[in-house]
């Protein structure tokens, strides 16, 4: 009984980090607090229903297809909505707030378009519901293949920004934009880069919860809300807090709707967070600035 709620809980936390770690690159890097983040879950998850159920695409399959598609959609949101606010912007901190009050009302924007297209019903589709027994406890094969390509997404995502030049640049940029710029790193073009990185993660994420979880157009406010949860958490800019933190949220969320009550699941988080704010504010792993 006890190994079904942790494996439902690592797979969730699992997705949860990787949800986050999209969210850390847009506002760690470009500095672009997206509350509209979660709306592009919602639709890659869209997007994969209707690949699955109207052109028979293998959602694994249809990771090729959307992810890069969101890319490129969140590059083209980043020139033409965000730019404009990081010309005009005085600092980081003032481009943090504008970031804010604009993707808000994208956030409302893209739930209109999915509402009006998807309407209010819950969706899912049956992808490889094939009960598989491990340690004595039932779980998915859906559940598990999504675990295993989050663990890959995320591991590459890593390396990437660890062993390439590239992800030298957008560490730098990250961490000191002005010192970035003096040894010739071009900005923009990274902050760029990044947001449509986070863009493509959290596209990734969506496709994979898909595979599992029921989902509507009003959705994206809740993903939205427990990916900023978990980098605050983690520590903002961190990876492995990204990590640690989606693992607590999800088996917290797992355990407490399988021992307590379905109904306290939000509850249980919020403690979490409140506490780890008031114990260390700067995130499990966050660097305390003075």
């Amino acid at each position: 009984m006890f190994t079904e709620p942790l494996l439902s809980g690592i797979t969730l936390g699992g997705i949860y980090a990787l949800i986050a770690m999209g969210l850390t690159l847009q506002y760690g890097v470009a500095r672009i607090m997206n509350l509209s983040y979660g709306e592009s879950l919602v639709a890659a998850s869209f997007a994969a229903l209707w690949l699955f159920t109207a052109v028979s695409v293998n959602p694994l399959v249809g990771l090729l297809i959307i992810v890069p598609l969101a890319a490129l959609i969140n590059w083209l949101i980043y020139q033409v909505l965000l730019t404009p606010l990081v010309r005009r912007a005085a600092n980081r901190d003032a481009l943090e707030v504008d970031s804010i009050l604009a993707t808000f009302g994208l956030l409302f924007v893209a739930q209109g378009i999915m509402l009006a297209i998807f309407g209010g019903n819950y969706f899912s589709y049956d992808f490889l519901s094939i009960p598989v027994k491990i340690f004595g406890a039932t779980v998915s094969a859906s559940r598990l293949l999504a675990l295993g390509f989050a663990v890959i997404i995320g591991l590459t995502l890593y390396l990437g920004l660890t062993r390439t030049r590239a992800g030298t640049a957008i560490r730098a940029v990250a961490v000191d934009p002005v010192s970035a710029l003096l040894v010739a790193i071009d900005v923009r073009a990274t902050a760029a880069f990044a947001y449509a990185l986070g863009g493509a993660l959290v596209a990734a994420g969506g496709v994979l919860v898909s595979m599992f979880l029921t989902f509507n157009a009003s959705l994206g406010v809740v993903f939205t809300m427990k990916a900023l949860i978990v980098v605050i958490m983690g520590g903002v800019g961190n990876l492995l807090g990204c990590l640690i933190a989606g693992m607590i949220l999800g088996l917290t969320e797992t355990f407490v709707a399988t021992y307590i009550d379905p109904g306290l699941t939000l509850a249980a988080t919020y403690i979490i967070f409140i506490l780890v704010l008031l114990l260390r504010p700067q995130g499990l792993f966050g660097v305390k600035r003075s």
